[in-house]
């Protein structure tokens, strides 16, 4: 945000406050797994949090800092400035705004979720492009948070009195559109119990922004009623799990620069690139899109989940669908990525989705034809004959291992911006270029334990964390290479 428009930004917050007699301001920000952090300040504070940030302690936060560099600052960012529904027994009003995260110096924190995704914004704008993103987020709806008793039987589409959540769907719509976020569809997915809102097409950030706020929503309006929203990518098994299905385009201006009418599939040469990128870089980016060990329950063949690396227009088996073009909707040209959960930190799947679309414009690569035919139903053989591979099965398969590694690496990534406290063991030479050097690593011993200060594998990132933040230790006596690791590192921190 421009200077100028921080300031007329501020001016409008705190005008919008005393109009609507606000006196508590919630202060949200979302740590490296994308759950919502908040904590609230009284109006008289407002002006002060809008010039300088709020101090909190980061070393509490999963993965933002060590306790002795646990300072933090959280700055409101103006225009995310919205009104919470009043509660009847409130006699005043409540917002919200969302933060970016600094360092008590003023710097942006490097692993702020929210600071990753303007990094990759950035990227695209130097570019030209505008990012936009419509993702799909499907959830279910259960008796109580101890088991998974559905609330009703009904499938696709129906309506009551199969379904029985139709109340709880529109008041989250109501709620939503009452909080600026506007809504497309609301309707009954597949599974018993199961529900899909889809939020309007807008530019990534406030996308972003907005999945924060709809999931919350969503766990709001079940509470009140009595019973219990979940996220989980898959928490009945035999039937279709919750998926995130990303809807993305990338905008010159005004004009959709996926869109040619001159191409049979109304795609331009940027479309067909970034979707060559997407599909290269996918075995990469899905420990990111698909961050829990639930989420490859998911990922497994006979429930609309994709599992296959290949892109069609109209079929929903693919990891990548374009949309059937309409005549007179030129900007409703985009691409759908099929394999993200609603569980995952939108901050960074929509950072990893951009920045592989990126590469492949950059490098100018050819997607493989289309996969129009339903691939489940092909042999291994025909699969193999037209070059068709597979996401990866779970967080134990090398792309898993490579992800693990790349955490450790954000950790010398942090420290090597900070040098009064780098972990680099100096005397043994270790720097990030060695690392991306090297060629094998043995998974089952930490990296950072012979390149770092003992003291260090207490922090961010440490095997206790890795553990919390990815459900399980990873271990194994294979070597785990690593040769495409930086790559999906630049794709988290472009310009590392």
């Amino acid at each position: 945000m421009a200077t100028k428009s921080r300031e007329e930004g501020k001016e409008y917050v705190l005008k919008m406050a005393k109009e609507h007699d606000v006196k508590f301001i919630r202060l949200w920000f979302t740590d490296i797994l994308g759950m919502l952090k908040s904590f609230a300040i009284t109006v008289e504070e407002l002006e002060g949090a809008l010039e300088e940030g709020m101090g909190f302690d980061g070393s509490s936060i999963e993965e933002f800092a060590r306790i002795d560099e646990s300072d933090m600052v959280a700055l409101p960012d103006p225009d995310t400035f919205q009104l919470l529904p009043r509660r009847p027994s409130e006699h005043y009003a409540v917002a919200r705004m969302f933060c970016d995260i600094l360092r008590p110096g003023g710097e942006p924190f490097e692993g702020d979720p929210r600071y990753v995704l303007k990094q990759n914004l950035k990227r695209a704008a130097d570019l030209g492009y505008t990012f936009y993103v419509g993702p799909e987020l499907e959830y279910f709806y259960f008796q109580d948070s101890k088991g998974t008793e559905p609330l009703d039987g009904g499938g696709y589409f129906d309506m009551i009195p199969l379904d029985a959540a139709t109340d709880l769907r529109t008041e989250t719509v109501l709620t939503l559109e009452e909080l600026g976020i506007g809504v497309e569809y609301s309707h009954h997915e597949v599974a018993a119990s199961q529900h899909e809102i889809d939020m309007r097409y807008t530019d990534a950030m406030t996308m972003a922004d907005n999945v924060m706020t709809y999931r919350l929503v969503v766990k709001e309006v079940a509470l009140k009623y009595g019973c219990y929203a979940t996220f989980m990518p898959k928490p009945v098994l035999g039937i279709n799990g919750s998926g995130m299905h990303v809807h993305q385009s990338l905008f010159r201006g005004d004009r959709n620069a996926f869109f040619d009418k001159s191409d049979k599939y109304n795609l331009s040469k940027e479309a067909k690139y970034y979707i060559a990128g997407l599909l290269q870089a996918a075995p990469e980016i899905t420990s990111i899109t698909s961050q829990w060990v639930n989420s490859y329950k998911r990922l497994v063949p006979g429930y609309e989940a994709p599992v296959y690396l290949s892109w069609a227009r109209r079929n929903r088996s693919d990891l990548v669908r374009v949309p059937e073009y309409r005549p007179g909707k030129e900007n409703a040209t985009r691409v759908e990525y099929r394999s993200p959960d609603p569980a995952c930190n939108p901050y960074l799947t929509f950072s990893v989705m951009l920045a592989a679309g990126l590469d492949g414009i950059e490098q100018k690569l050819e997607p493989p034809e289309p996969i129009e035919e339903n691939v489940y139903d092909m042999t291994e053989e025909e699969r193999k004959k037209r070059g068709i591979t597979t996401l990866p099965a779970d967080l134990n398969s090398r792309s898993g291992a490579q992800i693990h590694i790349l955490h450790r690496l954000l950790v010398l990534l942090e420290h090597s911006k900070n040098p009064s406290s780098s972990v680099v063991n100096k005397s043994a030479g270790g720097t990030l270029k060695s690392v991306f050097e090297s060629s094998t690593l043995q998974s089952g011993r930490p990296l950072v334990a012979s390149m770092a200060r003992p003291e260090m594998m207490y922090g961010p990132f440490s095997d206790r964390r890795i553990r919390i933040l990815r459900g399980y230790p990873y271990s194994s006596s294979q070597p785990v290479s690593i040769d495409v690791v930086p790559r999906c590192f630049s794709m988290v921190y472009p310009g590392a």
